[in-house]
C-alpha cells in the first residue's frame, strides 16, 4: 500500500520567521466574523486574540480559569473579548462550552486550538488518559466536533491546530497511547503534537466538502507559560537560555509566535487549500532527513500520514464518544 502525504510546498507568502501577527493581519477585514481561541489569554494565544480583534473579529476565549482570563484581557486593553469556561481535560466541560456556543445561534468562522501543556509530569485525566494527549489533542478533537454545525454555518471556516517541532519526538503510539509503562514527558508531548497535526490532516479531508479547511501550525520556539513544567537547569542544558537567563536568539517574541496561526487562519493565499503543516508563515517543506536542520525545520512524514490521520480520528472518536462525521 502506498502511503499518502499532504502536499507540503511553500507558496511564497511574503512573510517569514520574524513577521508578527499584526503584520500578517494587516489589511485583512474580519468584521462580522467570529473566532474562538483556546488559551487566548496567555502567551501567543493572547497575541492571536489581539490580532484578530484588531482585524475586526468578535473573539471568544474559553478558559479553565475564566476570572483570570478576564483580568488579563482587560489589562491588555481587550475588554470587548468574550470569556467563557472550558477545561480541555474535562469532556463534560468541553460539551458545556459547545452547547452554550451553539445555543447562541452564531456561526463560527475561525477556531484556533491554541491551548496546551508541555513536558508535564505524568497525570491521568478523564478515563485514565495521559494528560498531554488528553488536553492537547482529545479535548480539542471533541471541541471541534461539537462545534461542527457552527463551523459549517461559517461558510468557509478555518480550523487551526497548534502543533510544534515537538512532533519530531514521537509518532502516535497506537499500541500504548496512555504510556501505561515507562512514561517519558517529551515522548508524550511529541505524541500529542503529532496528534495535533494528524487531526488537521483528517479534519480537512472530512470537512473540506462542507467548506471547512484545517491547518496545523508550528509557532516556533517562544518563552511563554508553556514552559512552566521545565526546570531552569533543563532549559539551560537544552541551549534555550544562558546561565544568566538570556534567551537564545533562535526564539521568537510572542507577537512573532502568533503570526503563523493568524496567517493560517486568515490568509487569502490559502483559499482552497488545507490539511498542511505550516511554519514561519508559510507551508512547511517535508523534513530533510539527516540534515542539520532536521530537528528544527520541516514536517516529519509521520505527522502528515493520511492513513495514520484516519486511524487516529477513529480512535479519538471512540475515546471521546464524539464524531461529527459518524
Amino acid at each position: 500500500m502506498t502511503t499518502e502525504y499532504t502536499q507540503q510546498q511553500p507558496i511564497g507568502s511574503g512573510f517569514g520567521a520574524k513577521s508578527t501577527a499584526a503584520e500578517v493581519a494587516a489589511g485583512i477585514d474580519l468584521s462580522g466574523k467570529t473566532a474562538v481561541v483556546t488559551g487566548g489569554y496567555s502567551g501567543i494565544g493572547l497575541e492571536a486574540t489581539r490580532a484578530l480583534v484588531g482585524a475586526g473579529a468578535t473573539v471568544i476565549v474559553p478558559a479553565r480559569r475564566p476570572e483570570v482570563a478576564r483580568q488579563v484581557l482587560d489589562s491588555a486593553g481587550l475588554a470587548g473579548v468574550e470569556v467563557d469556561e472550558l477545561d480541555l481535560a474535562d469532556l463534560a466541560s468541553v460539551a458545556g462550552f459547545a452547547e452554550r456556543f451553539l445555543a447562541s445561534g452564531r456561526s463560527l468562522d475561525l477556531l484556533i486550538n491554541n491551548a496546551g501543556i508541555m513536558a508535564a509530569p505524568l497525570a491521568r485525566v478523564g478515563d485514565g488518559w495521559e494528560s498531554q494527549f488528553a488536553t492537547n489533542h482529545l479535548g480539542h478533537f471533541a471541541l471541534a466536533n461539537r462545534l461542527w454545525p457552527a463551523l459549517v454555518a461559517g461558510h468557509g471556516a478555518r480550523v487551526v491546530a497548534l502543533s510544534s517541532t515537538g512532533h519530531k519526538r514521537s509518532g502516535i503510539r497506537f499500541d500504548d497511547l496512555e504510556f501505561s509503562e515507562g512514561y517519558d514527558k517529551w515522548l508524550a508531548y511529541g505524541q500529542a503534537k503529532t496528534a495535533n497535526s494528524l487531526f488537521a490532516v483528517q479534519l480537512d479531508e472530512l470537512g473540506r466538502h462542507q467548506g471547512v479547511r484545517a491547518f496545523a501550525v508550528h509557532p516556533g520556539g517562544i518563552m511563554t507559560p508553556l514552559q512552566r513544567h521545565l526546570p531552569r537547569e533543563e532549559m539551560i542544558a537544552a541551549g534555550w537560555m544562558t546561565e544568566d537567563g538570556t534567551v537564545s536568539d533562535r526564539f521568537k517574541s510572542t507577537q512573532q509566535g502568533a503570526a503563523t496561526s493568524i496567517w493560517a487562519a486568515t490568509s487569502p493565499a490559502l483559499e482552497g487549500m488545507g490539511g498542511v503543516y505550516c511554519e514561519d508563515c508559510d507551508i512547511a517543506l517535508p523534513t530533510e532527513v539527516g540534515s542539520p536542520e532536521a530537528r528544527i525545520h520541516g514536517v516529519d512524514a509521520h505527522a502528515i500520514d493520511r492513513a495514520d490521520a484516519a486511524r487516529l480520528w477513529t480512535v479519538s472518536a471512540e475515546l471521546t464518544g464524539v464524531n461529527a462525521f459518524a
